[in-house]
């Protein structure tokens, strides 16, 4: 529940899966393939600073864009410029990796993605604490989510969203079966609808998700379960993963769910298998709007919100999932300058408020998730994609966010979890309960 979830204190280091939000096992680029550079003067003149700012993410510059003008209109005396690269996630979090090790060559502000934070945080972290320009936000924004990037009381990133859980149904494609999506509430009726989709149309409802962890947390989460235990030990062959897994497989055995290029639904290949209508269905944190809008603008006017089916009537119908913790390092040119204008664009409550408009996250200030005025804005991007309101359903479910918390582990675990075992059950068949032993031992033995 909601209040747990804002006091839990969060063991520093990684679980995403992806963008938003992530990239780490099989994340998001967000489309991006490529690298790209551009310099934004936000309306500054000759005396501007110019930062550098690199990250794995297109839309999140975006941002930076938006209130980059902002900033420099309300500090005529410390205006900016911007820098901006975009690089694809592996080579990003590798040169960054290498310039912070150096000194030479660092960004002055960088996004790192939840699955590879603790690797920057081990040692000496060679990024600048930003707990002085975090202090007057505490009370508005969502704790955990700041903690998520925090080492020895010491804050060292700063998120954009919560990173709700939902899921997305292609209404027109499962309207083509009689299905109406709002009587989902079980992944029982999940499992019924699919079947009737595939017999109607010979199209999947969901997809089997071999490259990423997403779907395994939520049904984790509803359990109360996690992927380590309370001291941060690995546990990947729980009563509660086998429980999971098995159900999928099950999905899976009955053309409910099938694999998907790309390995799951984040990437640009899986963007084109939704285009095309294959699937009906994706289970992702709440940023996977912006993905849709930017990367299957056929879909618009198709695509509905709802909470994700649970096992058992009762069990929360969320997680929060995904994450990205923006930094300042020990190198940038005027340290105090890039801090202040990275709270200023990401914690005030205009920040938060663009942070929906521009990127259909849901903002860290959740006061912004009652501004019916900003949520229900007809002229909003998302709003007028979407069959609902997205604000309608992650205030339905905002008392019933899970976490799966992150550990030192998490990017083992993942890279086993994400490289090898979903592949091992969902390509070739293998037996959950076998495969999960096998990768609980790999798992141990690489921590060792």
């Amino acid at each position: 529940m909601i209040k747990r979830w804002l006091s839990l204190a969060v063991v520093v280091s990684m679980f995403a899966m992806l963008i938003a939000c992530s990239g780490g096992n099989g994340g998001t680029s967000g489309g991006n393939k490529g690298g790209s550079d551009a310099v934004i003067d936000g309306g500054a003149d000759d005396t501007a600073t110019e930062l550098s700012y690199w990250t794995f993410v297109e839309l999140h510059g975006q941002l930076f864009e938006t209130m980059l003008p902002k900033w420099n209109k309300a500090n005529p005396d410390r205006q900016i410029k911007l820098n901006v690269s975009v690089m694809p996630y592996d080579d990003m979090h590798n040169k960054l990796s290498i310039a912070i090790q150096t000194g030479v060559g660092a960004p002055d502000i960088a996004d790192i993605e939840l699955g590879k934070f603790p690797d920057f945080l081990a040692g000496t972290p060679q990024l600048e604490p930003l707990n002085d320009v975090i202090d007057p936000y505490r009370d508005t924004v969502v704790e955990s989510r700041i903690n998520l990037y925090t080492k020895d009381g010491k804050n060292y990133g700063i998120d954009s969203h919560v990173g709700a859980s939902v899921a997305y149904y292609n209404v027109e494609l499962l309207e083509q079966a009689g299905i109406d999506y709002t009587t989902i509430e079980t992944w029982e009726d999940f499992k019924q609808a699919g079947i009737k989709l595939y017999e109607e149309t010979g199209k999947y409802m969901g997809t089997a998700d071999t490259s990423a962890l997403w779907q395994l947390s939520q049904l984790l989460a509803q359990q109360g379960s996690d992927l380590t235990d309370d001291n941060g030990t690995p546990q990947v062959n729980t009563p509660e993963a086998i429980r999971a897994l098995t159900m999928l497989k099950d999905l899976q055995d009955n053309n409910v769910i099938a694999t998907i290029a790309g390995g799951q639904p984040d990437t640009e290949e899986a963007y084109g298998e939704f285009n095309a209508g294959n699937y009906a269905t994706a289970f992702l944190p709440f940023w996977f709007m912006s993905r849709y809008t930017n990367y299957m603008g056929e879909l618009s006017g198709k695509i509905a919100l709802a909470p994700i089916p649970v096992l058992e009537k009762g069990m929360p119908r969320s997680v929060g999932g995904g994450g990205t913790g923006t930094v300042v390092t020990k190198t940038a040119v005027d340290v105090q300058l890039a801090k202040d204008f990275l709270a200023f664009a990401k914690l005030t409550e205009d920040a938060n408020i663009e942070i929906w408009n521009t990127l259909g996250f849901d903002p860290l200030n959740m006061n912004v998730w009652e501004m019916e005025e900003v949520t229900h804005n007809p002229e909003n991007t998302f709003v007028k994609y979407f069959v609902n309101n997205p604000f309608d359903v992650l205030n339905d479910i905002k008392s019933e966010i899970e976490m799966i918390k992150s550990t030192s582990a998490s990017p083992t675990i993942n890279n086993v979890l994400g490289t090898i075992t979903l592949n091992e059950i969902f390509e070739d068949g293998r037996d959950v309960t076998e495969a999960l032993n096998d990768a609980q031992a790999q798992i141990e033995q690489e921590l060792k």
